[in-house]
């Protein structure tokens, strides 16, 4: 199972733990215990937001499936209320974000008015998917895509590639805004990645895609908190403060820290020359990857 050591799961009591959470006792340091991660997956995931113009999401996941496994959450919902709290976090990540390049003059929001409607049709789709898949299908998405970031991230081949003096139009641009709007949508990231490297191989500068796409996160994350909120409606063994796949909770921890620490991220990408900084976060995806993949097997 995928729990850190310094979690230790106590005797089930049901009347206990449903005041809180399945499978957790009523217990004030592991309530305490709780909140500290979140706040300091929070803190990782608004750092990084700021600086590589991405959701946050690579973070907040997997902190979320160790946290909500350690505490004892369904395993049938376990994965979607990852994925939908995640993407609920991007709404305040990426607008913290946005706000903070936009001081500086780095956001080209003719770029993300452009893309908006695609972007969200892609989310739709992506939503479509997620109601037929299960919590290990979810886990596969995500662990194929983020080891496939990561990569990107340690040796970024396609880095200096230019393709174009010109952002993508046409067909092009629905066809690769959808898919980025439906792999995000089922990933619970913010799409930054995908975002930055096709906007710096059209001949957009690094700091102006790096912003962009923080408004990327925006448009992608408000319809897919809905949607895994509205999918969730009903469902058994949510933990509680959830609405749907949304746990208030989560969302709540994370993003108070996120709001401190994404302008902070966002000063040092336009001070930085992070080559080493997203070589030292492709291993962190990469090892990621292989413990999302090994634990949906466990």
């Amino acid at each position: 199972m995928l729990c850190p050591p310094v979690f230790q799961t106590t005797k089930y009591d049901k009347q206990k733990s449903d005041e809180f959470m399945p499978g957790l006792e009523g217990d004030s340091l592991q309530i305490f215990q709780l909140i500290a991660v979140l706040m300091s997956a929070g803190l990782a995931a608004g750092f990084v937001a700021g600086l590589f113009g991405i959701g946050g999401g690579f973070v907040v996941v997997p902190a979320l499936l160790v946290v909500f496994t350690v505490f004892g959450v369904d395993g049938d919902v376990l994965t979607h209320v990852a994925i939908g709290t995640s993407l609920a976090t991007i709404i305040v990540t990426s607008s913290r974000s946005v706000h903070a390049h936009h001081q500086k003059g780095a956001v080209d929001f003719t770029i993300i008015k452009d893309w908006a409607p695609w972007l969200v049709l892609g989310v739709a789709g992506g939503l479509y998917l997620a109601q037929y898949m299960d919590g290990r299908s979810l886990k596969w998405v995500f662990s194929i895509g983020v080891f496939l970031m990561g990569l990107h991230f340690i040796s970024p081949v396609l880095r200096d590639v230019k393709l174009s003096d010109e952002m993508p139009r046409g067909l092009v641009r629905v066809g690769l805004a959808s898919f980025l709007g439906g792999f995000s949508a089922l990933l619970g990231i913010g799409g930054g990645t995908i975002a930055v490297l096709t906007m710096t191989m059209c001949g957009r500068p690094i700091h102006q895609a790096v912003a962009t796409a923080a408004g990327f996160g925006v448009i992608i994350a408000v319809p897919g908190a809905i949607g895994f909120a509205a999918l969730g409606l009903g469902q058994d063994a949510l933990p509680a403060g959830s609405f749907g796949y949304v746990n208030l909770i989560a969302v709540a921890a994370i993003t108070a820290m996120t709001f401190i620490t994404a302008p902070l991220g966002a000063k040092a990408a336009h001070a930085l020359n992070a080559p080493a900084l997203k070589r030292v976060f492709g291993v962190y995806l990469v090892a990621t990857s292989a413990i999302v993949l090994w634990n949906s097997f466990s």
